[in-house]
């Protein structure tokens, strides 16, 4: 006896996350056909910003690229500090729709919600929201359901993040090694990786660049050199330029680094995280150069993948307006000036606007992240 489809077996395979709630909707539309969206922020604790990440409702995105921080967002500061899921049956009358979030999701005609916040260990991760067009949908039999349905994204999400987690730490503790021996250390990680998301956010529409990729590219673009643990400390930490023979083997930390990159990724089972190959593109090819000149691949304009452009320009300007030991950190204006010379020779020109273009969120990181005195 074969005849029953299990409406939720393609979380069995090895898809992508968005694929699998996508098909996790599917199956909460085939008993609640006015649940017309899925949705997932993240939080970002460090900056108390939520982030739009992930969601099921197709070309129908009111808060795509959407960030704000919790404190802008009392009505969901109220579901975290309560700990408790959140019920709108009609969002016509909530908050008088003063906050932008909630006008966003007004205009596009949704009409209710239900409002789940995610935890992993204790940890606030971020909320789960299920939006439908219809108000007065959300009663307690349906809720009962849907909490099952949500606990399951969730576990998903949280497990994807675990994974993350896992292999970041793996990465970053290897990583970390270097960062004993690497001069460029500490706060440079924090602003070069919000530099990186504000350039590719910047770019969404050009490239049709959607939410979880920008989010990678903020969580991967820290580990751009962990390559250089291979490289050999005469050569990394040599006061003067380098000659012929130690630039070559320098430039190694590249590819080294994609090599790294391949094996915790087969050594730990995380060939299924999503944009993995983010990482791996970031690694290897954010020294390359749009004129060709570059390395390991010296690969032109677009043949290098976009996330290595944008990294390479993030990278480029922390370490010009940064103080390190053999100079004086540069003032923005005459940094962006150079921006702007290497532009459409080394670095991309579209990823270079784009960060001249968001000055003033780069003065803000600049404010947040200051360096200290280890850098």
């Amino acid at each position: 006896m074969y005849h029953h489809r299990d409406l939720l077996d393609d979380l069995n395979k090895p898809l992508p996350l968005k694929d699998k709630m996508v098909s996790a909707h599917r199956s909460v539309q085939s008993k609640f056909p006015f649940i017309s969206r899925i949705a997932i922020a993240l939080y970002d604790p460090d900056t108390r910003i939520l982030k739009t990440y992930m969601d099921s409702s197709g070309s129908d995105k009111p808060l795509a690229h959407y960030q704000t921080s919790l404190d802008n967002a009392p009505s969901l500061k109220e579901i975290l500090s309560k700990g408790l899921p959140r019920v709108v049956n009609n969002l016509v009358t909530f908050e008088n729709g003063t906050h932008e979030h909630t006008q966003r999701i007004g205009r596009s005609g949704y009409a209710a919600s239900y409002t789940m916040p995610i935890f992993h260990g204790g940890e606030f991760v971020g909320f789960l929201f299920f939006n439908s067009h219809q108000s007065d949908v959300f009663t307690e039999n349906i809720l009962s359901v849907l909490d099952i349905y949500g606990h399951l994204i969730a576990l998903m999400i949280v497990n994807e993040l675990a994974m993350l987690k896992v292999m970041n730490a793996a990465l970053k503790t290897t990583s970390g090694i270097t960062h004993f021996r690497d001069p460029e250390t500490g706060s440079h990680l924090d602003r070069m990786s919000r530099y990186s998301r504000i350039i590719a956010e910047s770019l969404t529409d050009q490239y049709n660049l959607d939410d979880a990729y920008i989010e990678h590219i903020f969580m991967f673009s820290p580990l751009h050199d962990i390559g250089k643990i291979a490289i050999p400390d005469n050569i990394l930490l040599k006061p003067g330029p380098l000659n012929e023979e130690e630039r070559s083997i320098m430039n190694t930390h590249a590819r080294k680094g994609r090599e790294m990159i391949d094996d915790i990724v087969m050594n730990f089972g995380f060939n299924s995280i999503n944009h993995i190959d983010v990482l791996k593109n970031i690694a290897e090819f954010h020294h390359e150069a749009v004129n060709g000149s570059g390395y390991p691949a010296g690969k032109r304009y677009d043949e290098i993948p976009l996330e290595a452009r944008i990294v390479a320009v993030a990278d480029v300007f922390d370490a010009l307006t940064s103080h390190r030991p053999y100079k004086e950190a540069w003032s923005n204006e005459k940094a962006f000036a150079m921006l702007k010379q290497l532009a459409g020779e080394k670095l991309d020109i579209d990823c270079v606007n784009a960060l001249i273009q968001n000055h003033q969120k780069v003065e803000e990181i600049q404010q947040q992240f200051k360096e200290n005195s280890y850098g």
